[in-house]
């Protein structure tokens, strides 16, 4: 019995160095930037840039602007916000609808409205004091009417048009609250839709946005270290998910918006929400994780099986694996999102009756800080509408496949950075088999 631990142990460390070091093969097959991607920065080598992180940033949105009929943009986005401003509060405050900035064309700082006011005006250095304001608003309807925070709310917005210009300019805005919309509305403001426009300022990263979304990356290729470790039978969905949300926090996550754990029959169809139930021998398990590392996220699948994969699921596994990979080729500055959208399987071919109920299971969306930007890629709408690759692209690709004996399914993601010469895979943890975990003789016993 001693010498049968002693080998199991040297089995176990020999598989460790094994997947180890195909972390490592495969991070070095990336492109040519040299930065290195870093959670603390350092004074003897680059590293990420904040400063120059919040000056590109703003200058692409001051560009933008000029280039738009806007007069300026009203952002109540929180992703929009962070872009233009640099600031962030928590997600507590995301759908308060109070939070907003204001970018005004020929402007040289954007004017933040907040509900910390005197905290940013300590600690932010680089926006004026006096550009900075707080922020009520109607907190969604939960401030009666009769108080006049709308209007009051208005008269702000509007005395800053008023003072640079641009009062009878449209006013772009992202997302508003009916009541203020209205409001502007009744004063004579012309609204018009900035949601667009801010997508397209934010479809190109700066190099500073695609190290933070590998640093985003890397904390999940950790944490899946953790999850193979871990799953075994009795395991519950729940549990798996409370352990990669304090393995993230515990790393220096901002947020984890999600953590989606898929076991055995939840997985066909996709149920995209984690439950209570338990996890049980000869099924696969596949994880979504939505980590938010400095406003940046993650949208990141792997598949697991509790116990040696059956010979359907690994034949599940090896078309999903086909299907991403066949994507992912297609990916180069000039191609189009209806090149990748053609190689994937039909809705039909995958059991549904038409595109929209098999929306999101063959499917792209740009990543950054928001987690679904452009380009988005579908065969619901990419083979008929198709967007161009630009370097500087960065999005998450995902594909699915039921296992014919019903045990699970397949889902592998990946995210993609667009290069001057093809693409540069960010997401690391090895996707090239199902990782098999939690009895003697798999992968991770």
């Amino acid at each position: 019995m001693f010498f049968l631990l002693i080998i199991l142990c040297l089995a176990r460390h020999l598989l460790y160095t094994f997947v180890s070091n195909k972390l490592l093969i495969i991070s070095k097959k990336g492109g040519t930037n040299t930065m290195q991607s870093g959670f603390n920065g350092v004074d003897f080598e680059d590293n990420i840039n904040y400063d120059r992180l919040r000056r590109e940033r703003l200058a692409r949105a001051k560009q933008f602007l000029a280039d738009s009929k806007f007069g300026a943009l009203l952002c109540y986005d929180f992703d929009n916000i962070r872009y233009i401003t640099g600031t962030h509060i928590g997600e507590w405050n995301r759908n308060k609808m109070n939070r907003h900035c204001l970018l005004i064309d020929g402007v040289d700082q954007p004017i933040l409205f907040d509900p910390a006011c005197p905290s940013k005006r300590q600690r932010v250095s680089w926006i004026r004091p006096e550009n900075i304001l707080p922020a009520v608003g109607s907190m969604r309807g939960s401030i009666p009417e009769e108080v006049g925070m709308v209007d009051q709310e208005v008269t702000e917005i509007t005395g800053f048009l008023k003072e640079y210009g641009v009062i009878d300019k449209p006013l772009g805005i992202d997302i508003v609250d009916i009541p203020l919309m209205q409001a502007l509305e009744k004063f004579g403001i012309e609204i018009g839709d900035a949601q667009g426009l801010m997508q397209d300022v934010r479809v190109i990263k700066t190099v500073d946005e695609i190290e933070l979304l590998k640093c985003s990356a890397a904390m999940v290729d950790a944490v899946y270290w953790d999850v193979a470790k871990n799953l075994r039978p009795g395991a519950t969905e729940n549990e798996m998910a409370a352990l990669i949300q304090q393995k993230l926090f515990a790393w220096g996550s901002e947020s984890v918006e999600f953590v989606n754990c898929i076991s055995g029959k939840r997985g066909n169809p996709h149920s995209h929400t984690t439950s209570n139930r338990m996890i049980r021998p000869g099924e696969l398990v596949y994880f979504d994780i939505g980590n938010v590392y400095n406003g940046y996220h993650t949208c990141y699948y792997r598949t697991f099986s509790c116990g040696k994969p059956t010979k359907e699921q690994n034949e599940a596994y090896a078309k999903a694996l086909k299907w991403i990979r066949d994507g992912i080729a297609q990916i180069k500055p000039g191609n189009t999102t209806a090149d990748v959208a053609r190689v994937w399987p039909s809705a039909e071919e995958l059991g549904f009756n038409n595109e929209k109920e098999a929306f999101l299971l063959q499917f792209a969306h740009g990543i950054g800080l928001g987690l679904w930007e452009k380009p988005a890629i579908s065969r619901l709408f990419s083979l008929d509408n198709p967007f161009e690759f630009k370097p500087g692209m960065t999005f998450a690709i995902e594909t699915w496949c039921p296992s014919a004996d019903g045990t699970g399914s397949a889902r592998i993601e990946e995210e993609i950075v667009v290069t001057e010469t093809g693409h540069e895979v960010i997401t690391k943890f090895p996707s090239d088999e199902i990782v098999s975990c939690g009895f003697p003789g798999t992968m991770f016993p």
